[in-house]
């Protein structure tokens, strides 16, 4: 484990296997992290095979840099959005790649150290923001969107119940105190949802923070980007393994992997195909790879974990 920036890598053997690494050919791990995919992937394509690793948190670039520091020739580490890997390649002169490998889940730290912002059981001043270059925090959100963007983020992004509820709770007190950490918008939180929804289920603040920490970093909309690019930068027969940890994730892969994988995507009860559209994917995991209950036990942030995979396809497979 790294221990400057620990965190237990989910799926890992299973994830890292479904890509048939081989000692020749290079990869992508969009998702840096703690680096516990990197490492392997490195590893099972020793001794020639090559990985890029994304991660916009500047403390898992600096960590990798000493944790992976024995696979520096083989390695290449990208501290930007992983939306951006079409722009990377093309700079360093890379067509094509043999594997991508997508760890949708926050690292440990970003949960565990306060200051980051991005857990409901610290009190720190309210951030969530996953790139510290980037400017717009969870407090600005807070603070500037009326009771109707709040309630639509909630309602979206965090699948919460009493959305409408909370985001009015939300207006109502920072006209009287401004709402900048952590600690006051759990409080206002509890305000909002009555008791009787308290006693049971999750903490009441956990659909509100997954829905702010989503909106912050865009974290569908790099999904979106990184799918809709995805088969274009893959050689063929090499495969895409996609991890996710919540329905809105797993939905938007799993659609993806469907439509890529049909001959015609038109609207149903269309007389005549008019899409043009071709087949790119062939879905290798019917139904998706889940954690074994011996992972849950040893790692209980592994539970909601969902492990798809697809592999590139051509119907003429000498095109």
């Amino acid at each position: 484990m790294n221990e400057g920036f620990a965190h237990t890598t989910v799926l890992l053997q299973e994830a890292v296997a479904m890509l048939r690494p081989k000692n020749d050919a290079t990869y992508v791990d969009l998702t840096l992290g703690a680096g516990g995919h990197t490492r392997a992937l490195l590893e099972a394509s020793a001794p020639l095979g090559k990985v890029i690793a994304f991660d916009q948190d500047e403390r898992a670039i600096l960590a990798a840099q000493s944790f992976l520091s024995e696979f520096k020739d083989r390695l290449t580490l990208v501290r930007a959005n992983f939306r951006d890997v079409r722009a990377v390649l093309n700079e360093l002169s890379i067509d094509k790649v043999d594997g991508l490998l997508c760890d949708l889940g926050v690292s440990s730290p970003q949960l565990d150290e306060g200051e980051r912002g991005f857990s409901y059981q610290h009190d720190a001043p309210l951030d969530m923001r996953m790139d510290q270059r980037q400017k717009m925090s969870a407090k600005d959100l807070v603070a500037k969107l009326d009771a109707r963007e709040l309630t639509d983020i909630f309602r979206t992004y965090g699948e919460e119940k009493w959305a409408t509820r909370i985001a009015s709770f939300i207006v109502k007190e920072r006209i009287e105190h401004p709402i900048e950490t952590t600690g006051q918008l759990v409080e206002v939180i509890k305000k909002a949802v009555p008791a009787a929804a308290r006693r049971d289920g999750p903490h009441p603040a956990k659909r509100v923070f997954q829905a702010l920490r989503i909106k912050v970093n865009d974290e569908l909309g790099a999904l979106e980007d990184v799918l809709a690019i995805a088969p274009d930068i893959l050689h063929l027969g090499a495969r895409i393994a996609m991890i996710t940890f919540h329905s809105l994730e797993d939905r938007l892969v799993k659609q993806s992997f469907v439509n890529e994988s049909r001959e015609c995507i038109c609207p149903p009860h269309t007389p005549i195909c008019t899409c043009s559209h071709v087949a790119r994917l062939k879905i290798i995991t019917r139904k998706p790879v889940l954690p074994t209950e011996k992972e849950i036990a040893d790692n209980p942030r592994a539970r909601s974990a969902k492990l798809r995979v697809a592999e590139r396809f051509a119907k003429h497979q000498n095109l």
